[in-house]
């Protein structure tokens, strides 16, 4: 146990009273005290959550691609070896309103910093797995753990930044968000290459418990509510809705759409969701106060990220396979093609906060939105002909879209609730997101390879992006709702 320290500033009142502090706490306590003297802590606080949100996600692209070679370890098939990736995102879906609400209740701080931990034990865990099964456990704990330090760090910042200022925070949010999944490859090639794919895991561990204990030295105790009881029923119906939606979107294409369990799923989520919706109605503490639903500023934004995520990330997953199969590029060559999409993203999204400040969120959510449903409509005209440039232009097009929109659209929904519930209302924006993108993903891989056979592999990657952009039709119907704070 570490030492004590007496420390008679703590004490209650009389002169002579004296209170032992363990030096941790003492240490702590200080750090705050010299950086909330400065009107610079808030972006201390940015930092300090930036550089954990950068130790949880470092190594999610990197995974991805190395699953091929962790399959072969293992033994195990390439369909088994998609729950390395699909598990955490169900999980996430369970746990994130809970873990939102939660955040609520008893403080964003503790339920951020119990994320870290867990992000350690997954890290550690993923380093030493024996077995496909045994990974997939481990990776379904990612799932509650980036529900708790992602929606715990979103109110942790919003909570520090004034209403006005909210975007400039995003968009910092957005270039590690994007950035560092890219760093992850850069770094993690070679590793893996060099040593296996374990050490990617175990890198991981300090460099998570490094970022742990500077946001326990950093981050400042958010105000609590009232100590209400979690609504379970709520959350039950919640979970049951976002679980069977996501997990008939995964398993459609691999079961097919027609198939019994696929089409449970798809039937379930809607009445779970008019479940939740009565639940909600009657209950004294409702998990989501539902007349947030009916402010544009909370609707609006979401809505805007839930359909330009389907087409972002659909567009984005079908580019490597239009790169193999209508180009014939290596893979080495994809790879440095399509980190265009992210790098765009990373640089234009703190621009895009900033800029938001004097033209207003509303105008960078459509500004966004237009450049998405550009680039899904050159992806509609590539041929066999087309040059390196219009491929790059396109990629950089979707990102720096989204770079721009994302700052705005989060910081709007943050604007719109109240201080109490900033945890619960980013972790349903978080949520509804991932079940957009997940959608387009599967959705456009779906169009794709099922219109291949019938009007070429040319022609099948035009109608699954023009469908990307139909759908980013609606994100820009939403984006026009989107009102711009007050700064006045």
């Amino acid at each position: 146990m570490p030492s004590p320290i007496e420390d008679p500033t703590l004490g209650g009142g009389g002169g002579d009273e004296v209170v032992v502090v363990p030096w941790p706490l003492l240490l702590r306590r200080k750090v705050v005290r010299r950086t909330e003297a400065g009107d610079r802590y808030r972006w201390w606080v940015l930092w300090a959550v930036l550089f954990g949100l950068l130790a949880v996600n470092v190594t999610f692209t990197i995974l991805a691609v190395a699953l091929p070679r962790i399959g072969d370890d293992f033994g195990a098939s390439a369909n088994t070896m998609t729950w390395v990736i699909t598990a955490p995102l169900l999980l996430f879906g369970v746990a994130a309103p809970v873990l939102g609400k939660a955040g609520d209740i008893w403080g964003h701080r503790r339920v951020y910093l119990l994320g870290m931990v867990g992000a350690a034990i997954a890290a550690a865990g993923s380093a030493l797995a024996w077995s496909a099964q045994s990974l997939i456990a481990v990776r379904a704990l990612h799932g509650f753990e980036g529900a708790a330090t992602g929606a715990a760090s979103m109110a942790i910042i919003f909570s520090v930044f004034e209403p006005g200022d909210r975007v400039k925070a995003m968009g910092w949010w957005s270039l590690v968000g994007a950035g560092g999944p890219v760093l992850g490859v850069a770094i993690g090639g070679p590793v893996i290459q060099a040593f296996g794919w374990r050490w990617i895991f175990a890198a991981q561990v300090p460099f998570i418990i490094m970022a742990g204990i500077v946001a326990a030295l950093v981050l400042p105790e958010t105000s609590r509510g009232a100590r209400e009881r979690i609504d379970w029923a709520g959350a039950g119906a919640l979970m049951v809705a976002s679980l069977s939606l996501l997990m008939a979107l995964n398993r459609g294409p691999e079961w097919g759409w027609s198939h019994p369990g696929v089409l449970a799923g798809f039937a379930l989520a809607p009445v779970a969701i008019l479940a939740f919706l009565r639940i909600e109605a009657g209950a004294a503490h409702p998990l989501l106060p539902l007349a947030y639903l009916k402010r544009r500023n909370f609707s609006a934004p979401i809505g805007q990220a839930v359909f330009s995520q389907f087409a972002y990330m659909g567009g984005f997953i079908l580019a490597p396979l239009l790169l193999k199969k209508v180009f014939d590029y290596s893979e080495t060559r994809i790879g440095l093609l399509v980190v265009a999409r992210p790098l765009a993203f990373s640089i234009s999204a703190p621009i895009a906060g900033y800029m938001a400040v004097r033209l207003g969120e509303r105008t960078a959510a459509i500004a966004g939105t237009l450049a998405v449903i550009g680039s899904m409509g050159v992806f509609a005209t590539i041929t066999e002909s087309s040059s390196d440039l219009v491929l790059i232009s396109a990629l950089v097009l979707s990102g720096v879209g989204l770079g721009v929109a994302s700052p705005s659209v989060a910081s709007s929904v943050g604007n719109a609730v109240d201080e109490k519930d900033l945890g619960i209302a980013s972790a349903a924006q978080q949520l509804l997101t991932q079940i957009g993108l997940v959608a387009g993903i599967q959705i456009m891989q779906t169009v794709q390879a099922a219109r291949e056979p019938v009007v070429g592999t040319v022609e099948a990657f035009h109608q699954s992006y023009l469908l990307g952009g139909a759908v980013c039709c609606l994100a820009l119907v939403c984006a026009f709702w989107v009102r711009s704070a007050d700064r006045s």
